[in-house]
């Protein structure tokens, strides 16, 4: 799978102004959206994904066609170019497809404007979703999507960098003291510790184990400027200023899957895409898996994960739903899973995955205290204006770019 911090890159656009723009300018989403007529007979159903490659879009379309038979309907699954642009297209143009994936960072755009159905809770067993991935697509106290499936990140170990340092399992870090001192221990050996992205979708796992976040629960408040987000941004500049870590750019890296693959650093800090990537690109590297160390609150992560969103103006928004049902049975879920690397949302498969996928482990648990992406609307240049701030920590201040946030999305989230 692709790294989400290459991914999420993509244009937020032309296409999503153009969508929030359409429903300032008049009666939004919500009010045609009742007016829909919905029709009762069989659907041909029109399904947007936003694939990460030949194996997931073949998954998807055997799962379709398998539905579609069964079901009576027509399930047409097509692989945008360019979700994000396509799809704001399409919703701002009034021809949405019935069915499509939302990206996690891009939900609140499109729930806060009534383009999405909240059909969540009426999958059966919402509950049986991982907590942290109902909150993330929640908005207004609405369960609005079911989510198709998740990541989360951890720390990896390159094995061979690893004893070559003379380091052994009572070296593997659990806490931020620790990871510290086995940094110190790598970079006596002329080695760099640790490949570290240079983005909040890396660097804000150490806000959540510092006990904060950027914003509130239900996603209205700023909360960057707290004592628990200035310590963990204290510590990762240590990190680098100490030459403890290194951002990939830093290492002649596109991300710090490359890094790490290249053997410039002895661990990174990725989600369980790189399991993919390393198979694909630098399938001799010997690694293991890890949870990230634990900070002065305790444990922290963060998820990524889409939904499958459902729109407000389709006419076979039943059928839909039904599609999504099978999409997000939990035998379905571990057939996706077996044939492109995600992780199931659904927690009564867990076991089964860890069985199937014991290396994975540490990415599956990191369910129970994961931190999803910022939950709002209009955010998009707060947080780009945030990783620049990052980008920059070595030499920059860790309170002035916490202030800077708060300053951008108390803007942003009361416009």
């Amino acid at each position: 799978m692709t790294p989400r911090s290459l991914t999420r890159a993509a244009v937020a656009g032309l296409a999503a102004v153009a969508l929030l723009g359409s429903a300032a300018c008049g009666s939004g989403f919500d009010d045609s959206a009742k007016d829909t007529k919905q029709s009762s007979g069989p659907a041909n159903l029109q399904i947007l994904i936003g694939s990460s490659g030949d194996a997931e879009t073949k998954a998807v379309q055997d799962a379709a066609a398998k539905w579609a038979s069964s079901s009576g309907n027509q399930a047409t699954v097509t692989p945008a170019q360019d979700l994000t642009q396509q799809l704001g297209q399409a919703l701002a143009g009034g021809t949405p497809p019935d069915v499509f994936y939302v990206d996690a960072s891009r939900f609140a755009d499109y729930a806060s404007v009534g383009a999405l159905e909240p059909y969540g809770d009426k999958i059966s067993k919402p509950e049986d979703f991982y907590e942290s991935l109902r909150t993330t697509f929640t908005h207004d106290g609405k369960f609005y999507c079911a989510p198709k499936d998740f990541s989360t990140l951890a720390l990896q170990i390159n094995t061979d960098l690893w004893t070559k340092a003379g380091l052994t399992d009572a070296d593997v870090p659990t806490t931020w003291e620790q990871l510290t001192a086995t940094a110190q221990k790598i970079k006596a050996k002329g080695q760099v510790p640790l490949a570290l992205g240079d983005t909040r979708d890396r660097i804000g796992a150490f806000m959540v184990q510092s006990g904060g976040w950027l914003v509130s629960k239900d996603g209205k408040q700023a909360t960057a400027d707290t004592p628990e987000n200035l310590k963990a941004l204290e510590y990762v500049k240590g990190l680098l200023t100490n030459g403890y870590a290194r951002y990939p750019k830093q290492l002649d890296a596109g991300w710090s899957g490359e890094a790490f693959g290249k053997g410039k650093a002895v661990m990174t800090i990725e989600g369980n895409w790189i399991k993919g990537a390393l198979q694909n690109d630098f399938p001799n590297v010997k690694y293991k898996v890890v949870a990230l160390p634990a900070g002065p609150k305790g444990q922290g992560t963060l998820s990524f994960t889409n939904c499958w969103g459902i729109a407000a103006k389709s006419k076979f928004k039943d059928q839909a739903i039904k599609f999504v049902e099978a999409m997000t049975a939990g035998d379905q879920q571990m057939t996706f899973a077996k044939a492109f690397g995600v992780m199931p949302s659904r927690q009564s498969v867990r076991d089964q995955y860890s069985s199937e996928f014991p290396a994975d482990k540490p990415f599956i648990d990191g369910a129970e205290y994961a931190q999803g992406p910022v939950n709002a609307p209009k955010m998009d240049s707060v947080l780009g204006d945030l990783d620049t701030g990052l980008q920059g920590l070595s030499n920059g201040n860790p309170k002035t770019i916490l202030e800077n946030f708060d300053k951008n999305a108390k803007a942003a989230l009361g416009g």
